[in-house]
Parts: structure tokens; sequence; C-alpha cells
């Protein structure tokens, strides 16, 4: 049985500008190296079409506050950079993972743990499994500074993290490993 802390992990959340498929608006990472979390890494991006309201009711970036930022070009070399590790983390993954994806045609994702997934998984019973619930119920933005909040980027890599080490403890790498839950789907209705 292997230790999960000897795997080095990135944890991802990315903001969008509200358009289907989304595009990047915001990007953190967070690196967990040997069980510890490590300095977020941030980026605030000028997205190819403006942010709607929707999106700014939900994150709060305007698009006066992109009008200048870097394009995603600009700062990709660095995001590719901070997301070599041999696995990632991310809450509803599929989410960032497809956003990624986009902007980063030919990276190829790690192996991946979704702690939405793993939160069904191993905290069976509870009513919501959306990252805000599970952050209220296991106090995990305790200590968090004020001008980080829910729905920004660096706040929700910082949360999912720490969530992720709950989820971890006590276990292996192996019972970590994804294994399919029941209903299959991520279902926005289930979180």
């Amino acid at each position: 049985m292997t230790d999960w802390t000897t795997l080095d992990y990135v944890v991802v959340d990315v903001e969008g500008n509200g358009h289907q498929p989304p595009d990047l608006v915001e990007l953190a990472v967070v690196p967990i190296v040997g069980g510890i979390v490590r300095e977020p890494l941030s980026w605030l991006v000028k997205p190819d079409q403006p942010i709607t309201h929707f999106a700014r009711k939900i994150h709060g970036i305007t698009n006066e506050q992109v009008a200048d930022a870097l394009t995603f070009a600009a700062v990709e070399a660095d995001v590719l950079k901070a997301l070599d590790a041999p696995a990632l983390i991310a809450h509803n993954a599929h989410v960032d993972v497809g956003v990624l994806r986009r902007k980063l045609p030919g990276w190829e994702c790690p192996e991946l743990f979704d702690t939405l997934k793993l939160g069904r998984r191993l905290l069976p019973g509870r009513k919501k499994y959306r990252l805000g619930a599970l952050v209220e119920e296991f106090e995990l933005a305790d200590g968090l500074k004020e001008d980080r909040q829910p729905h920004r980027a660096t706040y929700d890599a910082i949360v999912t993290a720490r969530l992720f080490i709950l989820l971890a403890g006590g276990r292996t790498l192996e019972e970590l490993r994804d294994q399919p839950t029941e209903g299959g789907r991520d279902d926005p209705a289930l979180f």
C-alpha cells in the first residue's frame, strides 16, 4: 500500500466568463507536496468574449477588471509549468479539466482526483456535496486571508486542497484512486 503523500498534486480551479463553453477569466493552481499545501499561483486573464452578468454575480470579476489583463496566450507557458505534476485535483473536475483542455491544446491531464466524487464515496449520507457545503461543514476556510472569497479561483483551489487532505487522511493512495460512484455522472442537482 502506498502513502498518498508520496505523490505530488496540483489543485486547480477556474472561473469562467459565463458563455458556453466557458472561457477562462481566472485560474488558480495550488501545489500539494509531501501532503503539505503550498503557496497558490493565480492568473486573471482577459477572455475572448465579455464576462456575462450571470458569471459576474457568481465570482464578482468584472469586464473592467480584466480589460488590461494579459491574454491566456501570454501566461500559457507559466500555466503549463504550474500544472506539471503527476496528479491533478479539482472539485467537479470535468468543468476545470474541460476549460484547460480547450485552452491548452495538446495538454494531457495527469491522474485526476475529483473531490466531488471522492466526497460522495468517502463521506456518504450528506444532502449536498457542493464545495461550499463541505467547506462550511468542515470549516475549511478558517484562517484564510480576508481578501479571499468563495467563487474566486484562489479561494476555491485552497479550500479544495484542504478538502482533499481531509478526505485523504489515514487512507492510502490506492483507496483514493477514482472508483465509480452511484449515479455515475456529475449531476449539478446532486451537489
